[in-house]
């Protein structure tokens, strides 16, 4: 029977790495975004005889695989198990154990048995050896970042956030990491009546007041997406409304709490700030434009929740790098075609981060008190569009030869186009650099050959030790 393994080492006890693997979100966190496996349902969290279904790739289609968990040993081990997929038997074992110096290694075990036997194995063998072996390396090198993250502030309580668009991009990722770390999730849906969940309808100025009294955060992040299209006069009013009636609503509402929450991190963006040639620190120059303007009234709307005492963040977000979705998942698909390429003249600069950095700043702000008003959460590392470009092609093994004439743009996207794709922004860190906050992807490389499934090398200053990378630390399939 074939048999994968591989070992790491953590800067943890093995009762900590065990406990992030049971809390809820872990799968989810643990599901790298390039492999297509889907999270469909089951019991959030891990325990004796609890089940998880996903959908996996085989070939052209994703196929239904129910795992169920067993043979559980309090801060030592888990096993899950599939009860029906595409393989004839897999045997997943997490194996936790304490080594000298606090640490402790995480080996995952995996024994299987292709379906069909041989003539299962011919076909699927090379489909699951780059399944496992891209998969397990990336997934200890998220365990690492979370578990580093979580350690910033282990000595500090755990806390009850309420987050809106908690469905989105970001929202998704921010509250599985939050939970992994301890800490409660409260969404904030549309929908009346689902458990675990707090109303609101910002259109018709509706929220429950209740069920946000006695929380320690509340998280915004919900906004209408502003490059679905040409931004009408209709479309723009819709993206302005969206982000200030709920950012208005929920700061008048916070404000008038018998006890509100300490902090209120409500987003922003780098679409503020004049199109320069210098790198621009909050205090930077302001644009002219529709979406500096949409800005400028987004964070003006939080103003009732910091009059009444309320610390206020805005992280003011660059364009954020995630396989799931955003730019780069709508550029994946033609850059893999090989019809990649610049947009105009690809001298325009673009300010980034990648997802997991900008999930980091923001559980940074929900403790630091250093940190209140505009926070840029960007690289330091800004490149243009044509650098972009290339890196991106580079670590597809695509060219990028092709180009999107700046014309052609204006007369498709109108202001949208000549605003998101043709201006430039060069926002840096300052706030974030101020008080110490380091990236975890330092380079736009490494941060799109993570999230692609490429290997990935990096060194951030603060790991203790280096994580293992292809060809090492003992992991193979046979």
């Amino acid at each position: 029977m074939p048999q994968f393994s591989l070992k790491s080492l953590f800067p943890a006890p093995a009762h900590e790495v065990y406990s992030w693997h049971m809390r809820i979100g872990a799968l989810e966190r643990l599901t790298p975004p390039w492999s297509a496996i889907q999270v469909t349902w089951g019991d959030e969290q891990v325990r004796e005889g609890s089940r998880r279904e996903l959908l996996v790739p085989a070939g052209p289609i994703r196929l239904k695989w129910l795992a169920k968990h067993h043979s559980i040993i309090e801060g030592r081990q888990f096993v899950d198990e599939q009860e029906r997929g595409p393989f004839r038997t897999w045997i997943h074992r997490h194996l936790f154990s304490d080594i000298e110096g606090g640490r402790s290694e995480l080996e995952d075990r995996i024994d299987y048995d292709y379906p069909l036997g041989s003539l299962g194995e011919l076909f699927g063998r090379r489909q699951v050896h780059w399944l496992v072996n891209t998969s397990f390396p990336w997934r200890h090198e998220r365990t690492w970042l979370d578990l580093t993250r979580h350690a910033e502030f282990a000595h500090r309580p755990r806390l009850k956030v309420a987050v809106t668009g908690s469905s989105g991009l970001v929202g998704q990722q921010l509250s599985h990491f939050l939970t992994t770390g301890g800490h409660s999730v409260w969404p904030v849906v549309r929908k009346r009546g689902q458990s675990g969940t707090i109303y609101w309808n910002p259109d018709r100025g509706e929220i429950d007041r209740a069920a946000l009294e006695g929380l320690d955060a509340v998280i915004h992040l919900a906004g209408r997406n502003i490059a679905a299209g040409r931004w009408t006069e209709s479309g723009k009013r819709a993206i302005l409304d969206s982000r200030v009636r709920g950012t208005r609503l929920l700061a008048e509402t916070l404000a008038q709490l018998k006890t509100p929450p300490g902090v209120f991190v409500s987003a922003s963006a780098v679409g503020v700030y004049a199109d320069t040639h210098e790198a621009l620190a909050e205090d930077g120059p302001q644009g002219d434009g529709f979406l500096a303007d949409v800005v400028r009234a987004w964070e003006a709307a939080a103003e009732p929740a910091r009059h009444a005492g309320i610390r206020v963040v805005h992280p003011r977000i660059s364009t954020v790098i995630s396989g799931w979705g955003g730019v780069l998942g709508r550029l994946l698909p033609v850059f893999k075609a090989g019809l990649g390429g610049k947009i105009g003249g690809g001298a325009q600069a673009m300010s980034w981060v990648h997802v997991d950095d900008l999930i980091a700043a923001v559980y940074r702000m929900l403790y630091d008190d250093r940190l209140f008003g505009p926070v840029n959460v960007s690289s330091d590392r800004i490149v243009t569009n044509q650098e972009f470009t290339v890196t991106l092609g580079k670590v597809l093994g695509r060219p990028t030869l092709a180009t999107v004439p700046e014309a052609i743009v204006k007369l498709v996207f109108g202001q949208m186009g000549r605003e998101l794709l043709l201006q430039g922004v060069r926002a840096r860190p300052g706030r974030l650099n101020e008080v110490g906050f380091v990236p975890w992807f330092g380079d736009l490389e490494s941060a799109l050959r993570f999230e692609t499934g490429k290997p990935f090398s990096h060194q951030p200053p603060f790991h203790p030790t280096p994580l293992p990378q292809s060809g090492q630390n003992g992991y193979l399939i046979s």
